[in-house]
Formats: C-alpha cells, sequence, structure tokens
C-alpha cells in the first residue's frame, strides 16, 4: 500500500512539474529577431505646397521586424529635428504587421512645424520606425534617414477638441451645416472631457456635435435627463422655459446639468479685440454682436499675428478682459494679455456676460 501512495505521490509531482515547464516555456517563447530596417523614403528632397494641402507628400516604407514565432507586429513612425532624436515627435502607428504609411502635404507641414523646423527654408528630418508587440512589449528602433525638407507656415498647434450646440433653442438652429456662422462653441476646461457654455436658451431642444457638417459624433438625451447619449438616435435635450442656463456636460461620464442663471443686466454696444496681434494698441477689431443673444460676440477669419490681446467694450479701456491663457479660457475685466503664438487665420468666440473665449485656428 505504501508503495502504490508513494508511485501516485511521485507521478503527481512530476505532472505539476511538467506543467509548470510548459508554462515557463509560454512565457519566454516570444523572442526579437531583426528590428525593422527602414528602406525607403520616396522622396530625398522634399518642398510643401500651400496650395495643394490634400496631395500625396511622402510614403515611407520599411522591412518587417523579426521574430521567432509568427506574431502581429505594430510600428511608430517617427521624426526628430537632430539625428540623436532627443525630441522625437510620433506621426503614425500601423497595426496588422503593415510596413508602409504615406503622409499628404499638409500632415508633413504639421509634423515639421511639431518638431521646430522653420517655414520657407530647407532643413533636415530625420526617421525611424520602431516595431513593438502589443502594448509596448519587444519595442526595437530601425536605423535612422533624413530628407531635406521646406515646409510653408503652418497652422498653430492646437491640441483641442471643439464642442458646436445645435438645435432650435439655440442660436444656430439645426443647420449643422459648416458655414453655418451661429453654430457657438462650448468652454473647453482643464478637464478635457468637461465643457461649458453659459448663455440664453430659448423654448425647444439642442445636441451638441464634434464636427460641423457631420451628426456622426453628436451627443443627445439619454436614457433619462441628465444622461448624454452618443447614438444617432438620441434625443434632444430639452429647454422647458426661455432663459440663461449653464450648461456643463462631461463626454467621458456621458453626463450633463443645466442650472439656471441670473440675466446679465449690462449690455454694450460693442466689443473689440485690440492688441499687438494686431501690429499696436491703438486699432480696435470689432466683434459681431449675436441676434440671438446680445452677451455673445464673434469675429470669424481674422488674421491675428504672433502677440498679446485684450477685449474691450466700446472702444475704451473702462471696460476690458484678459487672462493669461492661449486659445480658450475665462477672461476677467482688467486681466493679463491674452497671448497668441503664431500668426494665423482664427475664429473668435467671447461672452461678455461670463467672459468665456475660445479662440480656434482656421484649418
Amino acid at each position: 500500500m505504501k508503495n502504490i501512495i508513494f508511485k501516485r505521490l511521485f507521478f503527481a509531482l512530476v505532472m505539476i512539474l511538467g506543467l509548470a515547464s510548459c508554462e515557463d516555456r509560454e512565457l519566454i517563447t516570444l523572442e526579437n529577431g531583426a528590428a525593422p530596417i527602414l528602406m525607403d523614403l520616396s522622396k530625398d528632397n522634399l518642398i510643401l505646397d500651400e496650395n495643394f494641402p490634400g496631395n500625396p507628400a511622402l510614403t515611407v516604407t520599411w522591412q518587417a521586424a523579426e521574430f521567432n514565432v509568427p506574431v502581429e507586429a505594430k510600428y511608430s513612425v517617427e521624426i526628430s529635428s537632430d539625428q540623436a532624436f532627443t525630441n522625437p515627435y510620433q506621426i503614425a502607428q500601423t497595426s496588422k504587421s503593415e510596413t508602409t504609411v504615406s503622409f499628404t502635404q499638409l500632415q508633413m507641414n504639421e509634423a515639421a512645424k511639431r518638431v521646430g523646423l522653420v517655414p520657407y527654408a530647407s532643413q533636415k528630418l530625420y526617421f525611424r520606425v520602431s516595431s513593438f508587440v502589443g502594448t509596448d512589449d519587444l519595442q526595437q528602433y530601425s536605423n535612422i534617414t533624413s530628407i531635406n525638407i521646406t515646409p510653408y507656415l503652418a497652422s498653430p498647434t492646437y491640441d483641442y477638441v471643439d464642442l458646436y450646440l445645435v438645435g432650435n433653442a439655440t442660436a444656430g438652429g439645426w443647420d449643422n451645416l459648416a458655414t453655418n456662422g451661429n453654430l457657438l462653441p462650448l468652454l473647453k476646461t482643464k478637464d478635457a472631457n468637461v465643457y461649458t457654455f453659459t448663455g440664453l436658451f430659448k423654448e425647444g431642444g439642442f445636441k451638441v456635435i464634434k464636427e460641423k457638417g457631420s451628426w456622426a459624433a453628436q451627443y443627445g438625451l439619454g436614457a433619462a435627463e441628465g444622461l448624454l447619449s452618443t447614438d444617432g438616435g438620441s434625443g434632444d435635450i430639452k429647454v422647458l422655459t426661455e432663459g440663461y442656463y449653464k450648461l456643463t456636460i462631461d463626454i467621458a461620464a456621458l453626463t450633463y446639468t443645466m442650472e439656471p442663471v441670473t440675466a446679465p443686466t449690462t449690455t454694450y454696444n460693442n466689443v473689440s479685440i485690440i492688441g499687438s496681434v494686431k501690429g499696436n494698441w491703438d486699432t480696435d477689431v470689432q466683434l459681431t454682436k449675436s441676434t440671438f443673444d446680445p452677451h455673445l460676440w464673434t469675429i470669424k477669419n481674422v488674421v491675428l499675428g504672433a502677440g498679446e490681446f485684450k477685449f474691450r467694450a466700446n472702444n475704451a479701456w473702462d471696460v476690458s478682459w484678459g487672462t493669461n491663457a492661449e486659445f480658450f479660457g475665462v477672461a476677467v475685466q482688467g486681466g493679463a494679455n491674452i497671448p497668441l503664438s503664431a500668426e494665423w487665420t482664427y475664429d473668435v468666440y467671447f461672452n461678455d456676460a461670463t467672459g468665456a473665449y475660445t479662440v480656434i485656428p482656421v484649418k
């Protein structure tokens, strides 16, 4: 009996050790072979043309990375202004073991700006490819190659997503087209998922869209009041009583609130931009007052230079608004100058009741 028990224990131990060794082998099976080799840039010299932003500019092709077992590799294409890749920038990522990627004139121009290349001068732009599996496992880098590239003046670096009100309760009505100048953006906040808008809402309904001219990304009424839905068949968020409200939405939590606020009592004949962004602090650039809400002001397609500016009322310094925040913020009376880092064409929105402003580069 003791021999039988001993034999059974022995065989059980052998099986456990065998299974463990199999598991160990699985954990160490996947190994790097050869790193991806950057084989070809379709051009050696590239002069970008701002008149044809959608035209093909450059194709990058490389050999696949090698592993000791078949596996789906992912690749990241990176650029840098120096060969040491001191501050690399990822311009593309592929999956399904794809080993080629192409870029338009606009994409290459924006990428060149990201790494600090200046417009209208020929400069070296360096490329490399990294391969990896999963999230970032077994990462390897290719060799480095370069092209001579001449960018044109690029749009400002603007890493924000704008959301717009649409609906008969709002200034824009239900016309979601990009040509509708009354589509108003919500104010972005420090939390990239949270947006607000304070202003007049009329009795009716509204939604929020991500892209002018498209219903593909929309936020409407969800399963209950206070909840949002991104479904194309979502309901309208209802406004039962006309008045001034503060709307707050969270596009991650898919929630919203509508809080009544006191209607503003002070109105202005005009509101303008003034500052070095227009060359001097002596000339006002007038904004247009909304016919829907007299506290909302806009100016579209205005060329502003690098510099600073403020909003002011009635072309005088009695009432002016500013704060030290580029692109969006809440300006306060007598506040700091608003900075702008790059010359470009912008759409500007301002709310004289709250001081909220949004400056959006026109693409």
